[in-house]
């Protein structure tokens, strides 16, 4: 079972590549934490936006196998 990560912006630039598939996490929390280990991300998750399967949702929205996870921050235009 399995998830799909999707990165943006400057969790992107961090983690090297747009997107990777990962384990099935207990929660959404919890698999940020590990990323952010893994990845060095500079944001924590309160900075952040978190859409699963192309819809925001909460963070403590529940995961199924084969779900889409981005992870969406702040962004500044000009």
């Amino acid at each position: 079972m399995s998830v799909t990560v999707l990165y943006f912006a400057s969790l992107r630039d961090a983690a090297g590549v747009a997107s990777e598939t990962l384990p099935l996490p207990d929660s959404l929390p919890a698999l940020y934490a590990e990323l952010r280990a893994r990845h060095g991300f500079a944001l924590p998750a309160e900075r952040l936006r978190v859409a699963v399967d192309g819809d925001f949702a909460p963070w403590d929205s529940p995961l199924r196998d084969g779900c889409e996870i981005a992870f969406i921050p702040p962004v500044s235009g000009g």
